[in-house]
């Protein structure tokens, strides 16, 4: 497909004047402004100390959704008394005026007695084990009616033909809606908007408030990241932007949403957030994901934001009077930087579990951060208030906007999937089906007639499960057969493409694509490919599987303990779960050697081994070498970004979270076989104590594993491998093609992930190199060369990215990747492990 044209919109004429005239900066692009991007993305990521957790979860099943979900049985309402939390004064919403979380459930509690219009459940417990709450506000239903409500709404998912053909159902149906508030925890404003917003249909006498609930079901995610609103912070209390999880779901609080969705099918998806000024309402600038059926999605999504923007404005603030500026829609005012490519955040999440109309929200006025530290309180609460005025605007537009078109929506979410279900293509509407709809707005795809996973290993059952986990539709082959060409074997995992959620299967399947000349800059990642990251075999093929294919439930098990050899049992570190497992044998005091070939050897003893076979997956052969060097438990002095400190905990690693200033502070190295350096460790800036103390440790043998420019800057400025790297452009991202190197690790061919990609020149002697960008490197995503020409892709072609070597006595490897990046790319993990591995058995005892 050539490139797309540029977009040429103007930017509102307002927003222009205020500009001009001073009276407010002006806001500066997406991709620029730091406030708005997620910690991990550039080549530095935040210092600080990350949480770590003391017990490693599988990595051979999907996290666990932490409860039930929505009971889609039982009528409404339902009376269940809310557990109430314990005051915490220290809670960040108190400064602003706004409403503390241990006052949700009263509130709630309160509502509910008052109101039989009101529910409220828990459908998920946060990090820290705080209650997540859905309120539901719709007329009281009895038994037959929620009946009927649950077989109109399974009726759509599992046969939207025969919804199509029925007549009546749009009308009888209760169109669903989804408000999603504080999903970043230090954005407070959507909560207390939505429980204004609740308490005013709670009680309102209004004719249109009775015809609004007689048709809807609204349904309110009153905090998304109850541990980051009380600590005031972006992220969740493991660190991560939730608002960034949801191709990955690797938090409870991200599980608990996603199940959210699945269970209530939403058709008019809202997600409060901020803060942009004036107040950002999507829908979003080019590129758009090429799995939406995008004609049914723009055309309500626009409407909708034409609606919330009218409802902003009519409030009344100026940028004179109130320094608010006048609402932006990127579709219709911006070129690019803020798109809806990757399905990673909430709303792009939401059209495929039936969401025709879904935006982010970013109301105006900033309070947190610098500002919520610096301004008077007395500003402050200005700002909020004027924030939820505009939040509980932009939500009482969208429940009219619901109201007003129930029909239609519900007839368009029908469409999608019976779309889907008929193997049909998508649909391209003519230049202006909306206001400024154009050529640069046309993003599809082929889909495929199936996929086929023919593994039947760990990475193929962990994303077996997580499509399902996705609502997916999965079966297994009861016969070998051929397809394409191509013989696979009886057990082959097979989806089946004509299914009502195509989308969402196809946006975990398909490798992706390299979109680095249709737009100049993006919002967030560009690439992600569950098969080629996951480390799992996904074939598409074009006609279909012709042989019985029975449903799947869950994955079958992997694990595989065979009779033992000589030596007692081969592991070969394959995959992260195998690194768990070995981690759990090394904690059960198990004797285990290293292979230096990516693999250890368990002795017949081991009595642990069948347990970490069945708690991770993994297979135990045969072994009759009995390896290299003695493997005791492995503990690394972490200094990185909080998704490599949780992968790394989750992966079994003993950790001590280590810093610049905790070095400065006095650390003893005698404990630590390997450091760990990604974020937050500049050796020019210790101390003489804490360099000398670090210098020791790596005389005496302590290993590095660096990643990044942190750790390729430590291993020069400690004079230790003799490697340049080399960095590309910053906001370069995506899947790329590698080559395995020589070195000492295994399983580094194929694909991996980048995100402000590095490479290595200069390779002194005794440095080995263990993988390289592939000639032509880019897969899936967007990376562009500078404006001078150097770090694009092509300067990356054939050249080092990952290096190791030993120097003084240290052994050392550098990545030039994003192997744990968000905790997503699985089939990656191991290569991390096996340099821990390898750093500390190469590492003479003590």
């Amino acid at each position: 497909m050539p490139p797309h044209p540029p977009r040429r919109r103007a930017v509102l004429t307002a927003v222009a004047a205020a500009v001009a005239v001073g009276v407010l900066a002006a806001p500066a692009p997406a991709q620029a402004d730091p406030a708005q991007r997620e910690y991990g993305n550039g080549p530095e990521r935040n210092d600080v100390a990350a949480p770590f957790h003391d017990t490693a979860r599988p990595l051979a099943a999907p996290v666990p959704h932490p409860a039930p979900g929505v009971d889609t049985d039982a009528p409404y309402p339902r009376r269940a008394e809310l557990p109430v939390h314990p005051e915490d004064p220290a809670d960040h919403s108190v400064k602003l005026g706004l409403t503390p979380y241990h006052d949700l459930a009263p509130a709630l509690n309160d509502l509910m007695d008052d109101s039989d219009r009101v529910s409220a459940e828990v459908v998920g417990t946060s990090t820290r084990g705080r209650d997540l709450y859905l309120v539901t506000v719709t007329e009281p239903e009895n038994r037959a009616r929620a009946d009927a409500q649950r077989r109109m709404r399974e009726l759509i998912a599992d046969d939207p033909e025969r919804a199509a053909r029925d007549r009546t159902l749009a009308d009888r149906y209760k169109t669903p809606v989804l408000v999603n508030a504080n999903i970043h925890g230090n954005e407070w404003e959507g909560t207390d908007a939505s429980l204004r917003v609740i308490e005013e249909l709670a009680h309102s006498a209004e004719p249109e408030t009775e015809e609004l609930l007689e048709g809807a079901r609204l349904y309110f995610v009153l905090t998304a990241n109850p541990d980051g609103r009380v600590a005031g912070t972006r992220a969740n209390a493991a660190g991560f932007d939730l608002n960034r999880d949801f191709v990955t779901v690797s938090q409870p609080e991200t599980a608990a949403v996603r199940q959210v969705m699945i269970d209530t099918q939403p058709a008019v998806m809202v997600d409060q957030h901020g803060y942009v000024n004036g107040t950002l309402i999507e829908p979003c600038t080019p590129p758009h994901g090429q799995n939406y059926e995008y004609d049914l999605f723009i055309k309500n999504t626009y409407a909708n934001a034409l609606a919330m923007e009218e409802a902003v404005l009519e409030l009344g603030y100026t940028p004179e009077d109130d320094g608010v500026l006048p609402p932006q829609i990127p579709f219709r005012d911006s070129a690019d930087g803020w798109d809806d490519w990757p399905p990673i955040f909430t709303p792009m999440y939401a059209p495929y579990q039936g969401a025709v109309a879904s935006a982010t929200v970013e109301f105006p006025m900033r309070v947190n951060n610098a500002d919520y530290t610096n301004l008077p309180e007395e500003e402050l609460r200005r700002r909020s208030a004027i924030n939820t005025d505009i939040s509980a605007a932009t939500i009482g537009a969208t429940v009219e906007f619901a109201r007003e078109n129930r029909e239609e929506l519900v007839a368009d979410q029908i469409e999608v999937f019976r779309r889907g279900a008929a193997g049909e293509e998508q649909v391209v509407p003519p230049e202006g089906w909306v206001p400024g709809f154009g050529p640069e707005d046309v993003y599809t795809t082929e889909f495929p007639r199936a996929y086929v996973l023919p593994g039947q290993d760990r990475a193929t059952a962990r994303l077996v499960d997580f499509l399902i986990a996705n609502d997916v539709r999965v079966g297994r082959a009861e016969e070998a057969f051929t397809v394409g060409g191509d013989a696979y074997p009886a057990g082959s995992y097979v989806v089946d493409m004509h299914q009502p959620k195509r989308g969402m299967a196809n946006v975990l399947l398909e490798a992706g694509r390299d979109i680095s000349e249709d737009v100049e800059a993006m919002y967030d990642i560009s690439g992600w490919s569950h098969g080629l990251l996951w480390g799992a075999r996904t074939d598409p093929v074009r006609e279909a599987v012709a042989v019985p294919v029975a449903p799947v439930a869950a994955a079958a098990p992997t694990g595989r303990v065979e009779q033992p050899g000589t030596a007692g049992w081969l592991l070969e570190v394959a995959d992260g779960s195998d690194a768990a497992a070995l981690n759990d044998l090394l904690a059960a005091g198990a004797e285990v050697a290293w292979t230096r070939g990516g693999a250890v050897v368990a002795p017949a003893a081991a009595g642990a081994v069948a347990e970490a076979s069945d708690r991770h997956g993994a297979v135990f052969t045969a072994a009759d070498d009995p390896g290299d060097a003695p493997l005791e438990p492995v503990t690394v002095a972490v200094a990185g970004a909080a998704d490599e400190v949780f992968t790394l905990d989750a992966l079994g690693f003993e950790l001590v979270p280590v810093s610049t200033a905790v070095l400065n502070g006095g650390f003893d190295w005698s404990s630590v076989d390997v450091l760990y350096a990604g974020s937050g460790l500049v050796y020019a800036d210790l101390d003489a104590d804490a360099r000398a103390a670090l210098d020791g440790f790596l005389a005496d043998g302590g290993g590095l594993v660096g990643r990044g420019a942190t750790g390729a800057r430590l291993n020069d400025q400690a004079g230790l491998l003799e490697a340049t790297r080399v960095a590309g452009r910053a906001d370069a991202n995506g899947v790329v093609a590698a080559a395995a190197g020589e070195g000492v690790l295994t399983g580094t061919g194929g694909h991996t992930f980048v995100y402000s990609p590095g490479w290595f020149t200069g390779l002194g002697e005794g440095v080995a190199v263990e993988q390289a960008y592939a000639d032509d490197p880019l897969v899936a995503g967007h990376w562009r060369a500078g404006a001078d020409g150097s770090g694009g892709p092509d300067a990356a072609a054939g050249r080092a990215a990952v290096v190791s070597g030993t120097a003084n006595g240290a052994p050392v490897v550098l990545f030039g990747t994003e192997p744990l990046f968000r905790h997503h790319p699985k089939g990656l993990f191991a290569q991390v492990a096996q340099a821990l591995y390898w750093a500390a058995a190469e590492a003479p005892p003590a």
